[in-house]
């Protein structure tokens, strides 16, 4: 295909693409109106599911399968961060000692630290029935862990921070998502639909099927994600160092 023809695609798909947009804004409802009938189906879908905060509703059960993409990404972007920020030949890990670190900061750190984890779990626990869920959660929670870092010093962080724990963790996530998602197709329906478990009773931690499932498994690999991201560069910046140049043959014959 020569470059005109190429040319001649790209503007035909172009043009196409824009009669689409331009008709679905021509019936979209006025703004300001009474009548929002997204708004209204997704709340509907929401009640029928017993999921009272819409907004989980629609990220776990109505348009869970993007979710699933958001969460992949993020997976993807740790998978990346691995690989290239790994310790290479040319690079030393030197442990750093004690840090010295203010009484007042070390006092509301460690005060912290147990009211964020607390608030982070509660946050992933509870996303079916008030805004928050595993995403907001999770970075609260991966953020408790650091808040080690910030009051005492890198080694304290180190005793409750193994990485390689947080790694599966992240991959455990990953895949408790999609095995829910499997779970609808085995069980005679669509991928990620809310149809395995019984919505339970209506504004308790039980309610809304699958979506605290899903909820909890983005905030576990949210969490676990964050937590390896930060240690990372926090290793960059804090342990590995380059290595000293060795003398070639030449020149240590010549010494």
């Amino acid at each position: 295909m020569n470059i005109r023809t190429r040319r001649w695609v790209l503007g035909i798909g172009a043009i196409g693409l824009a009669s689409l947009f331009v008709a679905a804004f021509l019936r979209l409802p006025r703004f300001g109106g009474a009548r929002h009938p997204y708004g209204d189906r997704a709340t509907d879908e929401a009640l029928a599911r017993h999921t009272s905060n819409v907004i989980a509703s629609v990220n776990f059960d109505l348009r869970a399968f993007d979710t699933l993409g958001e969460e992949s990404i993020l997976f993807a972007a740790v998978l990346g961060t691995v690989v290239l920020l790994r310790q290479t030949r040319d690079e030393d890990r030197v442990p750093p000692g004690p840090a010295a670190v203010d009484r007042w900061v070390r006092r509301y750190a460690l005060l912290g630290l147990p009211i964020a984890l607390l608030v982070g779990l509660y946050v992933v626990a509870h996303g079916q029935l008030s805004p928050g869920g595993g995403f907001q959660g999770g970075v609260i929670v991966a953020t408790a862990v650091h808040l080690l870092y910030i009051g005492v010093d890198y080694r304290a962080l180190e005793r409750i921070r193994p990485v390689a724990l947080y790694e599966v963790g992240d991959a455990v996530g990953e895949a408790a998502f999609l095995l829910v998602g499997a779970a609808g197709l085995i069980g005679g329906s669509a991928f990620l639909a809310n149809t395995l478990l019984p919505y339970g009773e209506f504004n308790t931690l039980s309610s809304g099927g699958t979506v605290p499932l899903l909820n909890l498994a983005v905030g576990i690999e949210v969490a676990c994600a964050v937590v390896v991201l930060v240690s990372r560069f926090l290793d960059q910046a804090v342990e590995i160092t380059e290595a000293p140049s060795k003398p070639d043959a030449g020149e240590a014959g010549t010494a």
